[in-house]
């Protein structure tokens, strides 16, 4: 890892289109510290509009001594591919998916077990809670730097190209895009479709070629993406919630001096907290948007699924997985006996 002394950290992306605020406030000299904020969001993604303010008041409030770059959608490699980038030293900053982070640290996607929680409350009483306390350290015993808050992703929901998933049987043999992660194959497989893993940035070219009849996303990605030129219906099963751990390479994080790692801390948890009333507003508004541009939305009734996940194993198996210590928090804060 290069050494931190006088790095320069440039607010903006990576395809070298800066904020307008962000080039008026850039201070003349160079910034004693550079880091780059990766992450899998498109630019214009809440995520990647609140880290953008979130780096222009800490440039400001440190003086100009610490500046950030980000690097949208996957502009620097695949997840996980940059997990260990900011490993490695080569990335500072990085965002990215709790179930895809299980990779690493299995625990991490147990924010995701399929048709756990059933709103928002019970989401962010269990992440905010003792269940994301104990993911955290589990992120911290691996040497990364993990900050308080999780940003939203969101609920996930199934598109189709040929006919909407009203039931389980709809899915058998359903050729979906999954993320990598084995809680994702896993959930697709014990509702009986084929799932295979595909890098993000290749997904819509996969849709638009037929390899795959289906993927699942939140309905901010769906937008943002333009799946909808791809794809015909939107099946809103809420099948798991998906949230983004803000991951920090340890040995750039402790070289910032204390005043700046404060100012960070602060500017970057409070964007986290932004962010997700963003994603909330969002997809309040989405559904119709959606609609207007040729998606057909139905709402399956979550329980046969479920169903099908219990009978399968699938609840049984990753309680296994994940120990009961770790299951009995899910519950506590999904407020169900899951198995």
């Amino acid at each position: 890892m290069q050494t931190v002394s006088r790095r320069k950290f440039v607010i903006g992306s990576a395809l070298g289109v800066l904020a307008a605020p962000a080039i008026l406030s850039r201070p003349a000299r160079a910034a004693e510290f550079t880091y780059k904020f990766a992450n899998n969001t498109p630019p214009d993604h809440p995520l990647n509009v609140r880290a953008r303010e979130a780096a222009a008041k800490i440039l400001e409030e440190t003086g100009g001594r610490l500046e950030i770059v980000l690097y949208p959608s996957n502009q620097l490699g695949s997840d996980t591919n940059t997990l260990s980038q900011v490993r490695a030293g080569a990335v500072e900053l990085f965002s990215l998916s709790a179930i895809i982070l299980s990779t690493l640290i299995p625990e991490t996607a147990i924010t995701g077990v399929g048709f756990a929680f059933k709103s928002y409350d019970q989401v962010w009483a269990g992440v905010d809670g003792p269940l994301g306390s104990f993911v955290r350290k589990r992120i911290e015993s691996t040497g990364l730097v993990v900050f308080d808050n999780l940003w939203d992703i969101g609920y996930r929901q199934i598109t189709t190209g040929a006919k909407p998933i009203r039931d389980p049987a709809d899915l058998e043999h359903l050729r979906i895009r999954v993320p990598p992660g084995p809680l994702w194959t896993s959930i697709f497989q014990s509702l009986g479709a084929a799932p295979s893993t595909l890098n993000f940035n290749e997904l819509y070219t996969a849709l638009q070629t037929k390899v795959f009849d289906a993927q699942e996303n939140p309905l901010s990605i769906i937008e943002t993406v333009k799946l909808y030129e791809v794809q015909k219906y939107v099946s809103m099963t809420n099948h798991m919630w998906d949230g983004l751990w803000l991951l920090a390479n340890k040995d750039a994080w402790t070289a910032l001096p204390p005043d700046i790692r404060t100012i960070a801390t602060r500017h970057l948890n409070a964007a986290a907290k932004a962010e997700r009333d963003d994603i909330r507003h969002l997809n309040e508004t989405l559904e119709a948007g959606l609609t207007q541009r040729g998606l057909v939305f139905n709402r399956p009734d979550p329980a046969p699924f479920q169903e099908v996940l219990r009978k399968a194993g699938f609840y049984r198996d990753w309680k296994t997985k994940f120990g009961a210590e770790a299951w009995g928090l899910l519950e506590q804060a999904a407020g169900v006996q899951l198995a």
